[in-house]
C-alpha cells in the first residue's frame, strides 16, 4: 500500500499538532486535509485569548464545549489546527495566534509566504 506522507512548511514530515485537545479536520492530532476539508485546516497555532475573541466575533465559537462533538472548548495555550483564511483574517486584524511550524501543512504555503509564518513561529 502507497501511503502519501503529509509533510509541513519545512519540507519534512507533518508533526501532530494536539492531541489534547484533538485536533485536526479528521480528529487525529495532525493538520491534515482533503478536498473535503472546505476550510482548508492547516496552520498549528497556539491561540490566545485575543484570537479566541476575534474568533468568536467570527461566528466561531471555539471557546464553548460541545459535548454532542466531544469538544471541550479551547482556552488560551491550547494548540489548535486553525482554517489558513482565519489565521489570515486574525493577521489582518493583529490578532494571529503563533504558529508550530513543524505541525503546519505544507499547503499553507499555497497562500501564506514561509518568512511571514516564520515571524509568528512558536519556536523564535
Amino acid at each position: 500500500m502507497n501511503r502519501e506522507v503529509t509533510l509541513n512548511v519545512l519540507g519534512q514530515p507533518l508533526v501532530p499538532c494536539s492531541f489534547d485537545p484533538l485536533t485536526g479536520f479528521f480528529r487525529d492530532g495532525c493538520c491534515k486535509t482533503n478536498a473535503e476539508d472546505a476550510g482548508s485546516h492547516l496552520i498549528c497555532a497556539i491561540v490566545t485569548n485575543d484570537f479566541l475573541q476575534f474568533s468568536l466575533a467570527r461566528g466561531n465559537n471555539l471557546i464553548t464545549p460541545v459535548a454532542q462533538y466531544q469538544f471541550p472548548g479551547l482556552i488560551a495555550g491550547d494548540q489548535w489546527c486553525l482554517c489558513i483564511n482565519r489565521w489570515l483574517e486574525a493577521l489582518e486584524a493583529n490578532c494571529a495566534p503563533l504558529v508550530k511550524l513543524e505541525s503546519t501543512n505544507i499547503k499553507a504555503l499555497e497562500k501564506v509566504s514561509l518568512s511571514l509564518l516564520e515571524q509568528y513561529s512558536s519556536e523564535s
